[in-house]
């Protein structure tokens, strides 16, 4: 089968690989669509975890070409997208609904070969079957609106609260309207981008303001209270050293956006110990997939919307080495 490897830092390649049969407990899935994540582009740059080879790809969906031996569940044909997660399932944190730090944490495409192919093989465990009614562009969505919903379960958001968010791409627009959804009185949402932030503006926020008039605009005078909430979806460390600023007493603070790793930010410790500052971070999926899936279904959240564009999977190389356009929200691959 065809599919897109990354065999070392900065080099990926288009290549036949073997056709991953499923074993007992597997189904393979014929792939449709896969969503261009923050975290491939971190595994094609070497900032992330992962081995290499590897066929990067963890948000998809598609079609069930062939069932294990021990599958009933899932027939032929069926549509269907599918939990990455890889928990043991016997470790302290398994055990203890704290799956997504499992001491033998692993995820498709993360760990092991991913979605970015023709094929992929799953534990038949992690499938869900999707309805007619969803399309395979929103399916491939399910996985990280998962990581939205482990975020907000992380963050326990109080209605009422005041949040500032720095980041309007894809994922911070899931959260944008998560957090609406959730019942933050008002959500002031910052980006450099003014098409993004004029779509934060449509779905939840109730401010937008642009990177550069962030101090002018959110100034003590404005805000002498700072803020309840305050969310970064950028992984950009300089940006978290600036959203630091804007926590209020008793704040809470959630690391959504993914840095790479070794990444450094200033914190003075007495205004956390004194301003009683809780800071949260959220890592993936923590048996979230499901919950999405129904909020997602239910038409709650709406996602087609955030896909600028579809590519093919030889456009994926170019598009991995970039330069990327900073204007585009999710990038799907069409397979």
């Amino acid at each position: 089968m065809k599919a897109l490897v990354i065999e070392k830092p900065n080099h990926v390649v288009i290549k036949e690989v073997p056709y991953p049969k499923p074993g007992p407990n597997d189904v393979t899935i014929r792939v449709k669509n896969v969503g261009i994540c923050g975290t491939d582009i971190h595994i094609f740059l070497g900032e992330f975890i992962s081995p290499y080879p590897i066929i990067p790809g963890h948000e998809f969906s598609g079609v069930v070409e062939e069932v294990g031996a021990n599958v009933t569940e899932y027939q032929v044909g069926d549509r269907v997208t599918a939990d990455p997660s890889l928990f043991c399932g016997h470790c302290e944190f398994c055990l203890t609904n704290r799956g997504n730090q499992c001491e033998n944490w692993g995820a498709l495409g993360n760990t092991i070969d991913g979605s970015m192919a023709e094929f992929v093989k799953v534990p038949s465990s992690n499938v869900v079957r999707i309805p007619d009614t969803m399309t395979f562009a929103e399916a491939a969505f399910i996985e990280p609106m998962a990581c939205v919903v482990h975020g907000m379960n992380r963050l326990q958001l109080q209605v009422g609260d005041r949040v500032l968010m720095f980041g309007a791409g894809a994922m911070g627009q899931q959260l944008i309207q998560s957090v609406k959804m959730a019942g933050a009185s008002e959500l002031v949402v910052v980006d450099i981008s003014p098409d993004k932030l004029e779509m934060a503006l449509k779905w939840g926020a109730t401010k937008v303001v642009t990177s550069d008039k962030v101090n002018d605009e959110l100034s003590d005078e404005y805000y002498p209270n700072g803020f309840d909430v305050v969310i970064d979806a950028t992984g950009i460390p300089k940006v978290i050293e600036q959203a630091f600023g804007f926590l209020g007493k008793t704040a809470k603070y959630l690391q959504f956006g993914v840095t790479p790793i070794g990444s450094t930010v200033p914190l003075d410790p007495f205004r956390l110990y004194n301003k009683d500052w809780t800071l949260i971070g959220s890592m993936a999926i923590n048996h979230t997939f499901y919950p999405a899936f129904h909020w997602v279904k239910e038409g709650r959240i709406q996602l087609n919307h955030l896909i600028s564009k579809e590519i093919s999977l030889e456009e994926t190389v170019d598009y991995l080495k970039g330069p990327r356009d900073p204007n585009n929200l999710k990038v799907q691959i069409k397979i």
